[in-house]
């Protein structure tokens, strides 16, 4: 490519962004899940991954009971307060189908003004500001965690300040690696998984993602010098040892907001897409949301 895909453009909005949600959270607050509820957070590919994120920290910050679910996965008959429903476009057909079909109060976080989940949603948070040109999903989703974490009491300050020096972080021999593998706890599982993600989406490079405590059930057999293991969040007692042992490379930002590290992932995912010659914004065989007909 020769110019400036717009998903690094989007990428760099990103510090700007996390700001602006959390300290104007209380226009969006109103509508999100209050402490104490019983909370199903759903999405579908980046979104779910969010999701996940949001369920494992609601649940870590004492907040109440948060499961997370693709939207093709929801247990219909499993009660909850809230559904908290992620959608960029607002037209995923798994996700619209949920809220056809369930009686359960939804709350809809979305970046497409008169989208159909307007229509469907109990509730509906609109992150126009958030919305992408590229297929490849960054700020909307990122914008959307740092809500949801401002949601639970969270100052993301500091979350934003180490965006922006993620920004400024040389990344070109990470791009370099023939494969990596991305591991998280908790909340940051979520993060690994959305990290590869990026990868697979915009570079169509070999990932994987895993919580770090079953990396070492199996998927270290793949580890070895010329590979990345890319830790989010503290690394389990003995793991970077037993990586460094494998001769891969281990890639750690322990100063660093996990969501900053996942910026610098981003980042990664499209230097790799375009040193192969590849356009990031537009991946193969992907469109910016997944509209089925009646018949599949």
């Amino acid at each position: 490519m020769t110019q400036t895909p717009f998903v690094s453009s989007e990428i760099a909005t990103q510090p700007e962004l996390w700001r602006q949600v959390s300290e104007g959270f209380a226009q969006y607050g109103s509508a999100l899940p209050k402490a104490g509820q019983r909370v199903a957070a759903v999405g579908c590919g980046t979104s779910w991954f969010m999701a996940m994120a949001y369920a494992a920290l609601r649940e870590d910050l004492g907040q109440g009971e948060t499961d997370a679910f693709a939207g093709s996965e929801f247990p219909a008959d499993r009660r909850y307060d809230a559904v908290v429903v992620i959608s960029r476009s607002g037209t995923t057909t798994e996700v619209l189908d949920l809220i056809r079909a369930t009686d359960l109060p939804t709350v809809a976080i979305t970046a497409t003004a008169g989208s159909p989940i307007f229509d469907l949603a109990d509730q509906t948070i609109l992150l126009d500001f958030a919305d992408e040109q590229s297929v490849v999903q960054t700020r909307f989703a990122t914008t959307t965690l740092a809500l949801l974490r401002a949601s639970l009491g969270e100052d993301l300050s500091k979350a934003a300040a180490d965006a922006q020096t993620a920004l400024t972080l040389d990344v070109d021999d990470l791009a370099k690696l023939e494969q990596v593998t991305y591991v998280g706890t908790r909340w940051t599982v979520g993060l690994a998984h959305e990290a590869a993600l990026k990868q697979r989406e915009a570079a169509s490079a070999w990932t994987e993602a895993y919580p770090a405590m079953d990396y070492r059930h199996g998927p270290i057999a793949i580890a070895q010098p010329g590979r990345g293991v890319w830790i989010f969040g503290e690394a389990p007692a003995g793991l970077v040892d037993d990586v460094a042992a494998t001769g891969a490379t281990i890639v750690q930002h322990p100063e660093l907001d996990p969501m900053a590290s996942l910026v610098v992932a981003q980042r990664v995912a499209v230097a790799k897409s375009l040193a192969l010659g590849l356009n990031p914004d537009q991946p193969r065989s992907l469109t910016r949301s997944v509209i089925l007909d009646d018949q599949q």
